[in-house]
């Protein structure tokens, strides 16, 4: 990302439209108030990078740069600009912001420039935008790696909620000639003990005049009365009467549908394809050729599908058709054993210390490729009219999203229109993963009229960016007292975040180096990211680590936390929760794992049983969770569950696997889900510690597997080091399946 100055940057962007009073961020020194104002007006308002608009009629419009998809974050945010503003939360109205970069998210941009090292780097969007300096700076529109309330909302709708507030009670001293000291804003209402009294709605003119404060004083937390308390969110009342529209939702005059066939070898490209028995069927208006694929266009989306089908594209299969997991996985193994590593992060002398001790336990691990596996598939819907180009579809990074099709067309961004809708499920898929919306481009150049391209389970399933396989090898020393002296991890593979080995433990020497250039499959983020993985391997690995000290799991990390008090409260507090210290049920265990992502702690106590045929059954799951404080509880704790589901999906049935460079899995009955009647209970707790505000969206991902493993160990006496869980009879530790 390029570099941005603070003389860059200042509180800035008001308007007054209308009656109304807009407030936001801006950058300057390109002033973008009459660009802002064109695209989110509404009856006659328009605004610059303003995220709060507030209307004669006293309604609080919020516009929210994130993008929704089932994380709450468009109740959220608005939340956190209301408590500031000391809005009256029934008036409060939510918009989604243009893809434009008059709404470009400063918030996340605060975190980047205050070097967080928990937002990861794929988030910086695509990096060509072509028409403003602070453009290819500020490519921020993007919602991922938790970063909505932590980024967003503390550095962004709390300042813009304060500055507004400040605003309008300067415009009320100023009108009745009182101290602003004596104005009080509360419920959308400002009065004064003379009995002077205005809504903001009325006040709003007078206030777009005053000059927004740099850095209005925040409100302290016991004077809260939105934030930590559990509001409906906006987006669900039209999801739940069917009004919401998604992708695959949409529809125009004269539109198009089409289904497109991509090379089956990742970096192949079409050879020849014979047209005529797809041009022969029912509704086909044609067939039209790419680099790496070939599309159907059609009058509906299923004969497209069936004439897809009838196709028999030849493929020059390139480099990577003799690629398999097999292969993949022997790549890595040797690279370890080479051990030309990268240094990842150090603390003491982590090899003189292992070659000192006396007591070293060493454990190997593997974790496969996943999809994402989205319930609503990749979709996108485009069209080219006048040399301008349309589109429409779910995505993470609207911004982002925008200037990667105006490089796809070979066209300027500002002949590129972009469209939000609904989406069924991102996790990351729909953010900076965008070889849907590349193939929608090259169909609509061929097509008149909007086209809709959609991928088919099969090909959204074989065309994914896939998280990564791993191999770890983990290795530490023990000293007389059962104390972890020395930690090593070596690992194949390192994407983000980059804190995700990091380890809370006291270890007087640890270490952690990688091995790369291994993955020879498109790689894209997944909810957690290397949270997933390093889950897995750490906390399984600290089980182990008791079971050769001979103390009991929860007790050795706690043992091992007292330079982590946070940690270890949120540990304890899932011990306690869980009952840890009393024996479960005949047949059921308990396991225990933690790990902080993206600055929220989560401890996890899984319990689980063994059916008959072998396989693990999670009965329970109990999660403390530290995120320093909680925004919007009922959300909060949905994605903590959520996000344990999405986790343990993984952990039990996840695998991708490869064979002549072909993705092998095709659809759900090969890529299995936790359904409804086997997803276990699930308490969360939280402790409002006080701290930097953490994420909600993926810590609940991340230490669900080593649980679960934990939990199989302490039932059968079996350690089970590769995912999933399907491939192995729990019962007597044997694979029945390979990878």
């Amino acid at each position: 990302m390029g570099k941005i100055t603070r003389r860059l940057m200042m509180f800035g962007g008001v308007a007054a439209v209308g009656g109304g009073l807009a407030v936001g961020y801006a950058l300057l020194p390109y002033t973008t108030i009459d660009r802002a104002r064109k695209l989110a007006g509404k009856s006659g308002e328009t605004m610059l990078s303003a995220w709060v608009r507030i209307g004669t009629d006293n309604s609080v419009t919020v516009i929210v740069p994130h993008s929704e998809m089932g994380q709450g974050v468009h109740t959220s945010l608005p939340m956190m600009l209301a408590e500031e503003l000391d809005a009256d939360w029934s008036l409060v109205r939510m918009e989604q912001a243009p893809a434009d970069m008059a709404f470009a998210n400063l918030g996340l941009a605060r975190g980047y420039l205050r070097g967080d090292k928990s937002i990861p780097s794929w988030m910086s969007g695509a990096a060509d935008f072509g028409f403003r300096k602070v453009a290819e700076s500020m490519n921020l529109q993007i919602t991922g790696g938790s970063t909505s309330v932590r980024f967003t909302g503390v550095d962004g709708f709390r300042r813009t909620g304060a500055a507004a507030r400040s605003m309008l009670i300067a415009a009320a001293a100023a009108k009745w000639s009182v101290p602003a000291g004596e104005i009080e804003a509360k419920l959308s209402k400002l009065t004064h003990a003379s009995g002077k009294s205005a809504t903001y709605g009325e006040m709003a003119e007078a206030a777009a005049a005053i000059a927004p404060p740099a850095d209005a004083p925040l409100k302290a937390k016991k004077d809260y009365t939105i934030v930590g308390t559990p509001k409906a969110r906006f987006d669900i009342p039209a999801k739940v009467d069917g009004s919401a529209k998604y992708g695959l939702d949409l529809r125009l005059a004269n539109m198009s549908y089409a289904v497109v066939t991509a090379s089956p070898v990742f970096g192949g490209t079409l050879k020849s394809v014979d047209e005529a028995p797809a041009k022969a069927m029912r509704g086909v208006k044609q067939v039209v050729k790419l680099p790496d694929a070939v599309a159907v266009v059609a009058d509906n989306t299923w004969r497209a599908k069936e004439a897809a089908l009838a196709l028999k594209p030849e493929w020059n299969e390139g480099a990577h058709a003799s690629v398999s997991s097999k292969s993949i996985y022997a790549a890595m193994d040797a690279a370890l054993d080479a051990g030309k590593f990268e240094a990842d992060h150090s603390v003491g002398d982590v090899d003189t210390a292992l070659k000192a001790a006396t007591k070293v336990v060493e454990g190997a691990y593997r974790v496969p490729y996943l999809a994402h596996a989205t319930m609503e598939t990749m979709n996108c819907t485009a069209q080219f009219e006048n040399g301008k180009l349309t589109v429409w579809g779910g995505f993470q990074d609207g911004l982002g999203a925008r200037a990667a099709a105006a490089k796809f067309a070979g066209i300027p961004i500002d002949d590129v229109t972009l469209h939000h809708t609904a989406m069924g499920g991102g996790f990351g898929r729909r953010g900076s993963t965008l070889n849907y919306l590349k193939h929608a481009i090259g169909v609509a150049r061929a097509v008149q009229g909007p086209v809709q391209v959609v991928f088919t389970r099969e090909e959204d399933m074989t065309q994914d960016n896939y998280r990564h396989a791993s191999v770890s090898r983990m290795k530490a020393s023990l000293d007389d007292k059962g104390k972890v002296n020395a930690w090593l991890h070596q690992f194949s593979e390192k994407f983000d975040p980059p804190e995700a080995t990091m380890v809370n433990y006291d270890f007087a020497h640890q270490a952690s180096r990688y091995v790369t250039g291994l993955n020879p499959i498109p790689w894209g983020p997944w909810r957690s990211v290397d949270h997933t993985q390093m889950g897995f391997f750490i906390e399984t690995f600290m089980d182990e680590l008791a079971v050769s000290a001979g103390q009991d799991p929860f007790e050795f990390r706690r043992a091992h936390l007292n330079g982590a008090p946070r940690h270890k409260a949120a540990l304890e507090l899932a011990a306690s929760m869980a009952n840890w210290s009393t024996k479960p049920a005949e047949g059921r265990a308990r396991g225990i794992a933690m790990r902080e992502a993206f600055g929220t702690i989560v401890a996890q106590v899984a319990e689980v049983s063994l059916g008959e045929d072998g396989r693990v059954r999670v009965h329970n799951i109990w999660s403390a969770v530290d995120p320093g404080e909680v925004i919007n509880p009922a959300t909060f704790t949905a994605q903590i569950q959520g996000g344990a589901v999405y986790g343990l999906t993984a952990a039990l049935y996840g695998e991708i696997t490869i064979d002549k460079g072909r993705v092998v899995q095709q659809n759900f009955p090969d890529y299995d889900m936790v359904r409804m009647a086997d997803a276990p209970l699930h308490e969360v707790r939280f402790i409002e510690s006080g701290a930097r505000t953490g994420g909600a969206g993926e810590p609940g991902t991340a230490p669900v597997a080593a649980a679960v493993g934990n939990a199989v160990f302490a039932l059968t006496g079996k350690r089970i080091r590769e995912l999933p869980f399907k491939n192995f009879d729990l019962k007597t530790g044997t694979k029945i399946a390979s990878l």
